[in-house]
């Protein structure tokens, strides 16, 4: 059994380890075929725990990863100080715990300082990017915005994404130069860019260093999981921690 993932091609330091799970090399079935690592989107039980007990053995991952309860808001926690629960995100900079979220369709985000001191992932929706999830996550990875290195995992790309103006409203109330990242359709509805939003967040939050954002959950089905083409469906993980020794 073959994991199928992707490495990000950032230049992080080498204590620096970080995956995203592509949906190949699990044993879900059906709608759920075959890595799924949700729990939460009606997939057997027992299937959810072999694919988590894979992803273990496979990464060799130090520890449990830190699964979050996603709320599609804006909390980040630390898991140097809290317990994992309902959030957003999470940051790091104790060697060995893995932060993780869990996408199909919306955007996975890594974060590490440029000199491996800390690590972290949100989950960035457009509820979620509109909000702020991006901002509060560089706030909680702490010190200069200008010292950190972002990846932008597998999301839904624009060609794919058709949204009402209600969500181009959310964004551009915030920032009239987000429209940009609206392109409108044949139908009188817009094609959303969620990597151009999630760049566009970023800067304005002191962040200049980001990398990956060349993907579509959607397009790929041979590699994605995407809620908005298969409801139900799957979920990927993507992953980030410190490795000691390093």
């Amino acid at each position: 059994m073959t994991l199928a993932t992707i490495t990000p091609e950032w230049p992080a330091p080498a204590r620096v380890k970080a995956v995203a799970t592509e949906r190949g090399g699990g044993v879900s079935r059906g709608l759920y075929a075959s890595l799924n690592l949700g729990t939460h989107v009606g997939d057997e039980p027992d299937a959810v725990v072999d694919n988590r007990r894979v992803l273990a053995a496979k990464l060799q991952l130090p520890a449990e990863p830190s699964w979050l309860e996603q709320v599609h808001g804006t909390t980040i926690v630390d898991l140097d100080t809290d317990s994992p629960g309902a959030a957003d995100g999470a940051v790091t900079s104790s060697f060995n715990r893995v932060c993780v979220v869990l996408t199909a369709d919306c955007l996975p985000v890594l974060f590490t300082t440029t000199a491996g001191e800390r690590v972290g992932v949100a989950h960035a929706g457009w509820r979620g990017l509109a909000s702020g999830v991006l901002p509060a996550a560089v706030a909680a990875m702490g010190g200069d915005p200008a010292d950190l290195l972002v990846w932008l995992g597998p999301a839904i790309g624009p060609s794919a994404y058709e949204v009402g103006a209600e969500v181009r409203a959310a964004f551009s109330a915030a920032d009239p130069g987000a429209e940009a990242c609206f392109q409108p359709n044949s139908r009188g509805r817009w094609q959303a860019d969620l990597y151009g939003l999630a760049r566009r967040s970023l800067a304005a939050a002191g962040v200049s260093a980001v990398y990956g954002g060349d993907f579509c959950t959607y397009l790929d089905a041979e590699r994605f999981y995407s809620h908005r083409r298969e409801a139900p469906c799957g979920r990927m993980a993507t992953l980030i921690w410190l490795a000691a020794g390093c």
